[in-house]
């Protein structure tokens, strides 16, 4: 489990000169966490970001908006609010995703009526608040998903997004591409770096505040590396 004290670590390119990050070294951990940003809810982010005291444009208010919007009209909040993530069968994501992002589980409901009526036990929704189409009662009896035979050897779950056999370059813009020492020479080139005297490595470890803050840099700067760990 993600826990307040994770940290993932990247190693920056920093030109010192320009005041700038050329780019990053990073390993499967962090790319995985970048990648999950792309499956967050806007919902999420935004809560997310509402609970460090950050403010983002004007969907933070749209947000509150809903949350106080009185039962009498609206007809469920937490689909707005806690929306659930699209990406399912993925395992060890750092950050922002076990305890923060709810789980894409579904729980089956049947017809509460004990049957009423023969069709009744054709009916079955995944929401608690659905009717019964045939004696309107609430479809609120929990029902027992059985595996069919065979079902219990699981596969594993796939460990992130990305596999660990490179390691990545992370561009200031995420940009993200293997590692390779032809490619870093034709980054110095194109950033026409003419003295590696003022390039220095820097090895920063970020957790879930940093992580927060890249994650609202992403959506406002295409210099989120500089303007995230420029600054600590």
């Amino acid at each position: 489990m993600t826990t307040s004290e994770t940290k993932l670590r990247m190693k920056l390119l920093v030109d010192t000169k320009a005041k700038r990050v050329l780019f990053a070294e990073a390993d499967k951990s962090c790319v995985d966490f970048l990648f999950h940003i792309l499956s967050l809810p806007v919902a999420t982010v935004i809560r997310l970001i509402k609970e460090k005291g950050m403010s983002y444009g004007c969907l933070p208010e749209l947000y509150d908006s809903v949350e106080n919007l009185d039962d009498t009209y609206i007809q469920s909040k937490d689909l707005l609010l806690k929306p659930k993530s699209s990406v399912t069968g993925i395992s060890s994501i750092p950050f922002l995703s076990i305890s923060d992002v709810p789980a894409t589980q579904k729980t089956i409901y049947g017809c509460s009526s004990s049957y009423s009526y023969s069709q009744c036990g054709a009916c079955y929704s995944d929401s608690s608040n659905a009717r019964c189409t045939h004696c309107r009662n609430s479809l609120s009896r929990m029902l027992t998903y059985v595996a069919p035979p065979g079902a219990s050897e699981a596969v594993a779950a796939p460990k992130g997004f990305v596999k660990d056999v490179v390691t990545y370059m992370v561009m200031d813009n995420l940009v993200v591409k293997p590692m390779s020492t032809i490619s870093s020479i034709t980054l110095l080139n194109k950033f026409n770096v003419k003295d590696v005297g003022f390039l220095q490595e820097v090895e920063v470890n970020f957790g879930m505040e940093e992580a927060l803050k890249l994650l609202k840099a992403s959506f406002e700067s295409k210099t989120v590396l500089t303007s995230v760990f420029m600054s600590i």
